[in-house]
């Protein structure tokens, strides 16, 4: 029979098959406690290893020398660290680049790059870390690909943001709450910045809708911006499922490690959801992808594609699938990209 993936999509661009958590640390404590939770939990979160915001300052050569050694670690269990570096033209951001791809590229899963100013910064910080690839892993083809994340939090940046969606090296764009909220001058009240008043605040919802928007017409994942109230799960739990299921986000920040579960949980379709969508899935394939009807509800290739997505992203949320659906449809996955269950964060980790 032929597969979801071969009998479902044209010529649109696909979304990376990203986690839907993006965990960031920056203190070295921080970095190994995080890495130690991944191995624990399996690739159901990115951990994005921090050089700029979360670092010492001061100290930012050291802490590029610690992120690449930490990338290269096998506390690196699944393959999923990133790092982010300071903004192109920072002075720091060449040295970083240079370190991280140097020591650390082969290994890496992403650079992300803050605070592009327009489209052409964008633009000139990805040939900049393009240079070094090349420079540093001349003719290896699979370094050469090194996805690159971009954090859009500037006004040139979200006018822009179409533009910076369709660079070819870029595979996620996140919204950067806070510095977008201060770039205002106190025009945007601190409230939007809150768990529920980014959510009502036109200018702020202006941007995550426009950011979701260029991510989902050039084939990139749209990553949602950090909640600060870190010991309020049910704020989060809310803000986490408005951004999935309203705005359409596909994955989501996390800064502490009380966050990734709740956020893990709130992008995970419920068990309901799956069943329809496996009940789908395999009555249209048995129909060759012709149309089909469903407790009394016609479904083509259209909704097919859809019930298949929301397959895909139970999987990525670590949600156990029947023996014969992963046989049938992610069999071909290879192991380090099948999702583990997530269990509970250890208490000594939430404590420290």
């Amino acid at each position: 029979m032929i597969h979801p993936r071969d009998a479902l999509w044209g010529s649109e661009p696909l979304l990376p098959a990203l986690p839907v958590c993006d965990h960031y640390a920056g203190t070295e404590p921080r970095m190994r406690k995080s890495l130690e939770l991944q191995r624990e939990l399996g690739p159901v979160l990115d951990v994005t290893l921090d050089c700029e915001d979360g670092a010492p300052v001061g100290r930012e050569a050291e802490q590029a020398q610690c992120v690449a050694a930490l990338v290269m670690s096998p506390l690196n269990q699944h393959g999923r660290v990133g790092a982010r570096v300071h903004p192109f033209g920072h002075p720091a951001f060449e040295h970083e680049v240079d370190t991280l791809i140097r020591h650390a590229c082969p290994r890496l899963a992403y650079l992300m790059v803050p605070k592009p100013r327009d489209a052409a910064d964008a633009a000139q910080a990805c040939a900049f870390i393009d240079d070094a690839i090349r420079r540093h892993h001349p003719g290896d083809d699979a370094t050469a690909q090194l996805p690159l994340h971009l954090l859009i939090e500037t006004h040139g940046a979200l006018r822009d943001v179409h533009q910076i969606a369709a660079h070819p090296r870029v595979q996620s764009l996140s919204f950067g709450l806070m510095d977008f909220v201060s770039v205002h001058r106190g025009a945007i009240p601190t409230a939007a910045m809150s768990a529920a008043g980014q959510f009502s605040h036109p200018l702020v919802l202006r941007a995550k809708l426009e950011i979701s928007a260029a991510c989902h017409a050039h084939g990139k994942t749209p990553s949602h911006n950090v909640v600060t109230e870190f010991n309020d799960d049910a704020a989060l739990a809310v803000a986490a499922r408005t951004a999935c299921e309203e705005l359409g986000y596909t994955r989501m920040w996390s800064i502490h490690p009380q966050q990734i579960r709740t956020i893990v949980e709130a992008f995970t379709p419920s068990l309901a959801q799956v069943e329809t969508a496996l009940e789908i899935v395999t009555a249209a394939q048995a129909a060759d992808w012709a149309p089909i009807r469903h407790q009394n509800i016609l479904h083509d290739r259209a909704s097919v594609r859809w019930h298949w997505q929301l397959l895909e992203r139970a999987r990525r949320t670590g949600l156990a699938l029947p023996a014969a659906a992963e046989a049938a449809f992610f069999s071909p996955v290879a192991p380090s990209a099948a999702a583990a269950p997530v269990p509970s964060v250890p208490s000594s980790y939430q404590s420290s």
